[in-house]
């Protein structure tokens, strides 16, 4: 787990094909991807950000969290799609 802030102006390089989440912690984030291909939906896929089997330890959530409808309807990480 990463803490990005503007205090701390850090960026965090994800490989392509790895799954990643993220959870904002103040009122307001802007939230910029620099990517390598053009945004392709079909290709996306989700996997629960709270699956058991994950055990990710998240920040305590607050009551009234704003989830994406994408990630209320993502699978559990056993019926995840994966790419070889």
């Amino acid at each position: 787990m990463v803490e990005l802030s503007d205090e701390n102006k850090t960026q965090f390089f994800i490989p392509r094909g790895f799954a990643h989440g993220f959870l904002v912690l103040s009122d307001e984030a802007v939230f910029t991807y620099k990517v390598d291909n053009i945004y392709a939906p079909e290709h996306e896929a989700s996997i629960k950000y709270d699956d058991a089997e994950l055990g990710i330890e998240w920040p305590q959530i607050q009551e009234g969290v704003l989830t994406s409808k994408k990630d209320l309807e993502a699978v559990p990480f056993c019926k995840a799609e994966y790419f070889d």
